[in-house]
C-alpha cells in the first residue's frame, strides 16, 4: 500500500534505497545506536545518490520529489535504522523551508544549486535555552549593520550539528523585536563557532547526535530568508515536521511487524498442523498497523494537495492544523504500541540485544516520538483551537 500523488521516477528510486538500506544503512545501525555516532556510511550512500536535495525542484538540479515521494522515502529509511530516517527527515525540513519560502531571492537559488552539487546537510537551531521547546518564541535576535548580520543563539539541541555543513536558526527578526516576530537565517559552516554545551546520551534516536550549542555567526543579510517565520512555520515548519516524521515512524512500525511476522512463521514451522496462538496476536497487530498508516497516509494527501493548490487559506483555518496535530499525537502513540506488540509477539528473541529479531532499539527510538514538540504542547494548543474554530 503507497499514497497517491508519486513521481513516476519514485519506484525506481525506492528499489535502490532498499538496497542501500539492506547493504550499508541496516549493518551498521547497531553501532550508530551503541555508540551514539552518526551515521557517516549511510549519508555517504545518500549523497551519491543525489537524495540530500531530492527536494530541490529541477530547475536548480535537483529530482523535483514531492511531499508524497518524499515521505515514501522517509518510511523506507525508517525500516532500517531510525536515526538515518530521522536525520534525513529533519535535513528536508529545511530544505522545504528554503523551496517554500526562499526562491525569489538570488541568493537562495544560487543556494539551491549548491545544495545540488555539494550535497549539503543542513540542520536546525529552533529551540532555545529560556524558553523551552517554544519553536514559535525566541530570545536571540538577528543584529543587521549594513550588509552584514551577527548572531549568536544558545540552543539545547541542534540534532547532527557538529557534522552539518549548514543550519537554518530561528530568532527575533531585530533587537526592539517581538518574540515572535522572528526571521530563519541560513548560516554556513564558515559562518559560524560552536560551542558545545551538553552531550547527547540517550535512550534512543542516539545516532541524531542532538547536543546543544552557543551559536556565534556572522555573514550577510541575503542570508536572511525573505519571508516572516510565521508563514514559514504555518506552511512549512509545522506540517511538513510532523508528516514526514509520521512516515519515518511509520517505517519502524512496519519492520518491527516483519519482525515479528518472521517469528510467528518460525513457530508455525515448528508444528505445520497447528495455527501458533502468536498468529492471533500478529493479525491483531496488523489491524493496529493498518490504522496508523491509514492517518499518515490520508494526512500527507491533504497536505500534499494543499501544497499543489497554493492556496494561503488552506493554511490559515484550524482545521488543517489540529488535523496535522493529530497525525503527530496519534503516530507517536501508535509507533508505542505496535513496536510493544511485536516484542510481545517475538518474546525474548525481540527482547535480547544479540538477536536477529531484537526490537530494542525500535523500541527506545519508538518513545522519543512522544517528546519531539511534547504532545502536551501540541494537545494544549489542540484544546485552544478546539475552542475558537467554527
Amino acid at each position: 500500500m503507497q499514497p497517491t500523488r508519486l513521481s513516476p521516477q519514485l519506484p525506481a528510486l525506492l528499489e535502490g534505497l532498499h538496497g542501500i538500506g539492506r547493504d550499508i544503512i541496516a549493518p551498521h545501525a547497531a553501532e550508530v545506536d551503541r555508540d551514539a555516532r552518526f551515521p557517516h556510511e549511510a549519508y555517504a550512500a545518500l549523497k551519491q545518490q543525489k537524495l540530500l536535495s531530492c527536494y530541490v525542484p529541477v530547475e536548480y538540479g535537483g529530482m523535483g520529489l514531492n511531499i508524497s515521494d518524499l515521505s515514501q522515502i522517509c518510511e523506507v529509511l525508517g525500516q532500517y535504522c531510525g536515526s538515518t530516517a530521522m536525520i534525513f527527515a529533519m535535513h528536508q525540513i529545511q530544505v522545504g523551508c528554503i523551496v517554500h519560502h526562499a526562491l525569489d531571492s538570488e541568493f537562495f537559488r544560487g543556494y539551491a544549486r549548491e545544495m545540488v552539487e555539494q550535497q549539503y546537510l543542513i540542520a536546525s537551531a529552533t529551540t532555545e535555552l529560556g524558553i523551552g521547546g517554544d519553536v514559535r518564541s525566541s530570545l536571540c535576535a538577528v543584529q543587521v549593520t549594513g550588509d552584514r548580520f551577527t548572531l549568536e543563539k544558545q540552543t539545547p539541541v541542534i540534532s547532527y550539528g557538529a557534522t552539518a555543513d549548514a543550519i537554518l536558526v530561528t530568532c527575533r527578526k531585530s533587537e526592539d523585536a517581538a518574540r515572535n516576530d522572528q526571521v530563519q537565517v541560513l548560516v554556513r559552516k564558515s559562518d559560524y563557532e560552536l560551542t558545545k554545551l551538553s552531550g547527547w546520551d540517550t535512550l534512543g534516536f542516539r545516532g541524531t547526535c542532538s547536543e546543544g550549542f552557543v551559536l556565534k555567526s556572522q555573514g550577510r543579510v541575503e542570508q536572511i530568508l525573505p519571508q516572516p517565520y510565521a508563514d514559514i512555520h504555518r506552511r512549512t515548519m509545522h506540517p511538513f515536521s510532523h508528516v514526514v516524521w509520521a512516515s519515518l515512524w511509520l517505517g519502524l512500525s512496519i519492520d518491527a511487524v516483519s519482525r515479528a511476522r518472521s517469528a510467528v512463521r518460525a513457530e508455525a514451522r515448528k508444528n505445520p498442523s497447528v495455527t501458533p496462538i502468536s498468529a492471533t496476536r500478529l493479525a491483531e497487530l496488523d489491524t493496529v498497523l493498518f490504522s496508523m498508516r491509514g492517518g499518515v497516509y490520508q494526512t500527507l494527501r491533504e497536505y500534499h494537495d494543499v501544497l499543489i493548490a497554493n492556496d494561503p487559506e488552506a493554511y490559515s483555518g484550524f482545521s488543517f492544523a489540529i488535523n496535522i496535530n493529530n497525525l503527530k499525537l496519534t503516530a507517536s502513540q501508535f509507533v508505542v504500541e505496535v513496536v510493544g506488540k511485536a516484542m510481545l509477539i517475538c518474546g525474548i528473541q525481540g527482547y535480547r540485544n544479540d538477536s536477529k529479531l531484537t526490537l530494542g532499539r525500535h523500541l527506545r527510538d519508538a518513545y522519543g516520538a512522544a517528546l519531539m514538540v511534547n504532545n502536551d504542547r501540541i494537545l494544549g494548543q489542540s484544546a485552544t483551537m478546539q475552542i475558537v474554530q467554527r
